[in-house]
């Protein structure tokens, strides 16, 4: 259904497959011509600082991104030079892409909200973080990039036994899943939990926070019979496939007219009015985005009738607003996944010269799960 919303405004160029030395590709305002030596592409061994290094630029909005070598600049006393192994690719990617989030960047810019790698440099006031240590870190929009340099506040050093890749995929979705359920909603052990999105990256990880780490119950909403199956085995205990008919009407058969809890919907439009008629007495739905394509308005009456609660979460804003628990979230996340409580799902990896096919995949609703860019 999101797919079908987002395939009739998706531009012409991107779904055109883009090299990074195409001549036809977009270039950063002069910047020099790409050439075909493969020595232009390889890194010298070992930490570097004065060497260029590749990155995903966006030129121009709704065209596809250019992978360019950019030079470095020197790191500020609080910040930190990072080699990048892995970026997360997120909604949010695409959409500051195309000029439709709510931040927007000055042109060009290097999307990537969340990486994994290595800490190549401190400046001289970092105490947080040494040369050599694994890190996570959450950039504004920076990440797909070789090297990333990142005020040291907003790395958390990986703990042993969690790997690069799999860290790479906490930040934004296990960060939303975790705020989302127990500072906004404040989900209790046994409540009945209703996810939209469910096979998304942000939806597997609400299911894994709500069954794994909260003892919830999860109805799982998806839209295909493949997707089904993916929630199932991740921990949701029953599933909707609103492709399939009413959303509102599939999760009464399930739970009756008591209905739901708590929603965690990323779709709006009309599922989300189906959800929030699905909620119980007193229950809470969570906006977290709108990857149908359309924003609903909200039926007061809805609200009084059964008490019910609608708030937003807006994940980054955190960032800004109440560091304390944005830190908290990801340190939890950490900790969670090195004690084997949650299991990140990855569901594809590109190279770096195919982001393009990597925001192509997110676009068309094709990715379950976190989908990564690979700097390596």
């Amino acid at each position: 259904m999101a797919a079908a919303a987002w395939g009739r405004c998706l531009p012409r160029a991107w779904l055109r497959r883009w090299g990074p030395d195409c001549p036809r590709a977009p270039r950063a305002a002069g910047a020099p011509p790409l050439t075909r030596r493969p020595s232009l592409w390889c890194r010298s061994a070992g930490p570097g600082r004065g060497r260029h290094y590749r990155a995903a630029l966006c030129v121009e909005p709704k065209q596809p991104l250019a992978v360019e070598e950019v030079g470095p600049r020197p790191v500020r006393p609080h910040e930190v030079r990072v080699d990048v192994h892995f970026c997360g690719v997120n909604f949010a990617d695409v959409l500051v892409c195309r000029g439709q989030y709510q931040e927007k960047p000055q042109l060009p810019f290097t999307p990537g909200m969340e990486f994994s790698g290595i800490v190549l440099e401190t400046g001289a006031d970092v105490s947080t973080v040494k040369e050599g240590d694994r890190v996570i870190g959450v950039s504004g929009f920076n990440g797909m990039a070789e090297e990333c340099i990142i005020d040291q506040k907003t790395l958390w050093q990986i703990p042993e036994g969690v790997s690069l890749r799999e860290a790479s995929t906490l930040p934004v979705s296990y960060g939303t899943a975790l705020l989302a359920l127990e500072h906004r909603a404040c989900t209790q052990p046994g409540e009945t939990v209703l996810v939209t999105a469910a096979a998304g990256a942000t939806g597997l990880a609400v299911i894994d926070v709500a069954t794994n780490i909260l003892q919830a119950k999860v109805i799982a909403a998806v839209g295909s019979d493949e997707k089904c199956q993916l929630v199932m085995q991740k921990g949701a205990q029953s599933v909707v496939n609103y492709s399939q008919g009413g959303l509102k009407e599939a999760v009464r058969k399930l739970v009756g007219s008591v209905g739901v809890n708590v929603v965690i919907d990323t779709v709006g439009g009309d599922v989300f009015l189906e959800a929030l008629r699905s909620l119980a007495w007193e229950g809470r739905i969570v906006v977290v985005g709108f990857a149908g394509g359309t924003i609903a308005s909200v039926p007061a009456n809805l609200l009084l009738l059964k008490n019910v609660s609608a708030m937003g979460l807006y994940w980054s804003r955190y960032k800004e607003q109440n560091f304390p628990i944005f830190s908290r979230t990801l340190s939890s996340a950490l900790q969670y996944c090195q004690q084997g409580r949650i299991q990140p799902h990855i569901g594809a990896v590109f190279k770096l010269e195919k982001v393009n096919d990597a925001f192509l995949h997110v676009i068309q609703r094709k990715s379950t799960g976190k989908v990564l860019i690979s700097l390596k």
